[in-house]
């Protein structure tokens, strides 16, 4: 009933014990807080919390019009609804080094477990499109030092995104994704999170540069294939998201259902396709409001809903 019963400093220590498993962990996207419960129901290990899929919650495109409080109070309402360890995209870390050092502060007051913060500039854009440009190296570090230094739980996940591959073409490219990794760990990196890699191998050659667990990014649309977890864990991934997935699917469902009352003036097309109302209750846990208040959940629901 209501929110999780385990304290953020419990999920934050039971990420750092998965990433450090040696089982490749997957977390998919969550798009509200709902959707976090049914990502732990289904038995992921953590949620994602994407800030394409913030940004485009509020129907803006992904490109650094959100902000601090936007994403630590939506992110803190998705954390708090699940068990589970929750990782946060905060972008660029909304500002210079000090606002950086805010944002990990604020993300922890929500109950994250862990947060990523990339090399773009300003205005950023979607990982996966072209004509990325980042900051350089030194910025980059000041960023990932800043946020190390502001955290107060030791566990708290701060994991560096760095977009470089995509500024170079071939080899080079590839070259200085690593060169930026390792110097990203040094700064304090507790993850790296490698941005657009095109094939398994350009993923191996971040995992042999760094000692810390590795992500990689399997959103739909983008510059990787839809890499298996086999495949990506035989290259030694340590975490997998699907940032978009969820909200991709869902709103893919939305639009149908819209147009089939607009062609036959009625879902009823739609509905066997449905989350059923038997169903929803089960995911809120209405029954648990009862045990609370036998006042509230004192009906049947209807058979088919």
């Amino acid at each position: 009933m209501l929110y999780s019963t385990s304290t953020p400093e419990q999920k934050r220590i039971r990420l750092r014990e998965a990433l450090a498993s040696g089982k490749i962990q997957l977390f998919p996207g969550a798009f509200n807080p709902l959707s976090a419960r049914l990502i732990e129901e289904k038995g992921f290990p953590g949620v994602y919390i994407s800030g394409a899929v913030l940004a485009n919650d509020l129907g803006l495109p992904d490109i650094g019009l959100t902000t601090l409080t936007e994403v630590a109070t939506r992110a803190g309402q998705i954390a708090r609804m699940t068990e589970l360890p929750a990782i946060v995209d905060a972008d660029t870390g909304f500002g210079e080094p000090m606002n950086v050092a805010r944002t990990v502060q604020e993300l922890e007051n929500a109950g994250l477990a862990g947060c990523h913060i990339e090399d773009q500039v300003n205005p950023k854009r979607c990982g996966h499109l072209d004509g990325k440009a980042v900051v350089d190296l030194d910025t980059a570090l000041q960023r990932i030092r800043a946020a190390a230094d502001a955290r107060r739980d030791a566990n708290f996940l701060i994991m560096a995104r760095t977009d470089v591959r995509a500024t170079e073409t071939g080899a080079r490219g590839l070259d200085a994704a690593v060169e930026r990794a390792k110097a990203l760990v040094e700064a304090g990196a507790d993850a790296i999170f490698p941005e657009a890699m095109g094939t398994l191998e350009e993923f191996k050659a971040i995992r042999d540069a760094v000692n810390v667990p590795i992500l990689a990014n399997m959103t739909e649309f983008g510059k990787s294939r839809l890499f298996t977890v086999g495949e990506l864990a035989s290259v030694g991934i340590n975490l997998v998201i699907y940032p978009v997935t969820l909200l991709r699917i869902a709103m893919g469902a939305a639009e149908r259902t819209l147009e089939a009352i607009a062609a036959h003036g009625t879902q009823e097309s739609e509905v066997e396709k449905m989350l059923t109302r038997s169903r929803l209750y089960e995911l809120v846990d209405y029954e648990a409001y009862n045990r609370f208040d036998t006042g509230v959940f004192n009906f049947q629901v209807p058979g088919r809903y």
